[in-house]
Formats: structure tokens, sequence, C-alpha cells
């Protein structure tokens, strides 16, 4: 417990610095609130007005210390382009961003892993050389390229899966929501149809983004997987009988999971950086196209709270990576 109140902690002076940063940041770039909102046709009185009502017309500090007031307060302003507050569009669009990047996550590990695995248990052949190629393509291939080739193909040409439109098509209606997830809440009201709806809908953003995660989880497990097996203790596990499958999975995997948890949490952090593009090809309505969104009307307040809202998740996700690690490296509890 100590250990987890110190690193929450530590991560304040980076939480203040995020605050400060993003703040200044979409205070200096091209654009104008007032201007944009007044329209072209708009005269100089008429914007002087909407910038007065906006705070804008303030001294920088003042609309700094202004914003960090309403922050303590859980206030993170008004969306100009919608008319509703920061905080519950966030909330509202914050599972649809997470159901995406968790599915892609899952379906990452699912290959990666026993990819990894398999190329490091028969280094040199073909399921080896399939990891590589698979790695150097993950790396190489910008994700909204990706997306609009699946697009292509499965969509255009086979026909295979629905248009990328949102989360569900255009003939089925919202689960109830209980927890956000359209996957899990379709399951427990019993809708099947709806299911199928939601899956065949998330199958292309979450393939896009999980090619993405790929290779760096399939690398990371190759070379931990092939330094484990190179160990002593494996070669007295193989001297003592043991057969290969329970070397390679009850010995060898279970000590070279270390460092492939914690490359999951950087490459988790990078899926919410990736999400951002994704959820723009695919029309997928989470925080990240509406900050995109936000950000083309210089609108600040969505701005800011989405980048806020990314740093508190890249601090909880750190947090617990470092608890994972302590629970499956007996050392790291020791040292704590």
């Amino acid at each position: 417990m100590r250990a987890v109140l110190f690193r929450l902690a530590g991560a304040l002076p980076t939480l203040c610095g995020v605050v400060l940063v993003t703040f200044l940041l979409t205070r200096v770039l091209p654009g104008d609130t007032a201007t944009y909102f007044a329209g072209p046709t708009a005269s100089a009185e008429s914007i002087a007005q909407i910038k007065a009502s906006l705070g804008l017309d303030l001294p920088l500090y003042e609309q700094f210390w202004r914003y960090i007031i309403a922050l303590v307060h859980g206030d993170l302003g008004m969306s100009l382009t919608t008319g509703q507050p920061v905080r519950m569009e966030l909330l509202n669009r914050l599972p649809a961003s997470a159901e995406l990047t968790l599915c892609a996550l899952f379906l990452a590990i699912g290959i990666a892993v026993p990819l990894g695995v398999l190329a490091a248990v028969r280094q040199g052949s073909w399921i080896d050389h399939l990891c590589r190629i698979v790695a150097t393509a993950g790396v190489s291939l910008p994700v909204f390229f990706t997306g609009l080739l699946l697009i292509y193909v499965f969509y255009f040409l086979l026909g295979w899966l629905p248009a990328p439109l949102g989360r569900l098509d255009a003939f089925a209606m919202a689960p109830h929501a209980v927890t956000g997830f359209y996957l899990i809440d379709t399951l427990l009201g019993g809708d099947v149809e709806t299911f199928r709806a939601a899956a065949a809908q998330i199958v292309l953003p979450a393939g896009t983004l999980a090619l993405f995660a790929l290779a760096p989880i399939a690398r990371i497990t190759r070379a931990s997987m092939l330094a484990v097996l190179g160990s002593e203790f494996i070669r007295t596990a193989r001297a003592s009988g043991l057969s290969s499958g329970t070397v390679v999975l009850t010995y060898a995997l279970r000590n070279a999971l270390l460092p492939v948890v914690t490359v999951l949490g950087m490459v988790f952090s990078f899926l919410l950086g990736a999400n951002v593009l994704v959820e723009k090809v695919f029309a997928w309505p989470g925080i990240g196209s509406y900050a995109v969104e936000a950000l083309i009307a210089s609108d600040y307040a969505p701005v800011q709270g989405f980048v806020l809202t990314m740093a508190v998740l890249y601090v909880l996700l750190n947090l617990g990576i470092d608890l994972l690690n302590r629970a499956i490296d007996p050392r790291a509890r020791r040292g704590a």
C-alpha cells in the first residue's frame, strides 16, 4: 500500500506539468476560438463580446488560475461545439475507446505471445521468419493506412464485414448501458443479435490496432524466450527428463513473462495514442475523435480534458504494471 501511495505522489508533478503545458499550448496554437464561433462575417464587436463571455480577454495568468480552480472542483469546462460539459462527454465516450483498445490488446496478445514462443522454440524455421515479417509490418505500416487497407479488402472487395460507421450499424439499437462496453452489455442483456452487430463493427478497428501492437509484443516475447531457453536451469530441466512442453510452458514461459508484461504497459499506452487516428478512420465515437474535432474547432476545453484524461490513464496504467510485476516476480516484492 505504501508503494502505491508513493507512486501516486510521484506522479503528481507529472500531472501538474501536463496541465500547465496543455493550457499554454492550446493558447498558442493557430486559430481563434471566438473568431471561429462568431463566423466569417462577424464584426470586431461581436468577436470581442464572445471573447469577454468566454473569459479569453483576461490575462493569461488569470485564465490559468480560473482553470485550476475549476479543475479542483472537478469541472473540465464546457464544450463549445456540443454545448455539453466536457466531463460528461469524456465519460460517455471513454468506454468506446477503452473497449476498442482492450479488444485490440487482447487480440494482439493472443496472437503475438504464442507466435513469439514458437519462433523462439523453433528458431530459424518458417514460424520464426513469419514472426519477423509480422513484426516488421507492424512497425512500418501507419495505422491509418492499415485501417484503410482492411476496409478496402474486407468491406469493399469481399463484403465480409459491415461499413465502418461506428460501434453499431444503422439497423441496431444501442444496448442498455451497464458498463458502457457494447460487447459486455449486449451479453448481460441477452441480446445476441446486437452482440453480433457490435462484434462485426469492432473487428476491423481492433484488427488495425492489433497489428500495430503485434510487433513489439512478438519481438520481446521471442527475445525473452530465447534468453530463458539458454539458461542453466532450463538445461537442467531438460537433463532431468522433463517433457519439452513442461519445460517450455511451465519453466521458460513463466520466467520470460516479466519483460513481456512490462512491454504490455508501453503497448497499451501506444494504443491509446493510436486510437485518435483509428477512431477517425472508422468513425468510432471515442475520446480520440472527440478531441480531434474539438482541436479543429479551436475548442480548448475538450482538448485540455482529453490530454489530462490520457495522462491520468498513463499514470494508473504504469502503476498497474508495477503491481503486476511485483505479483509475478518475488524478487520485486522482496526489493519493496
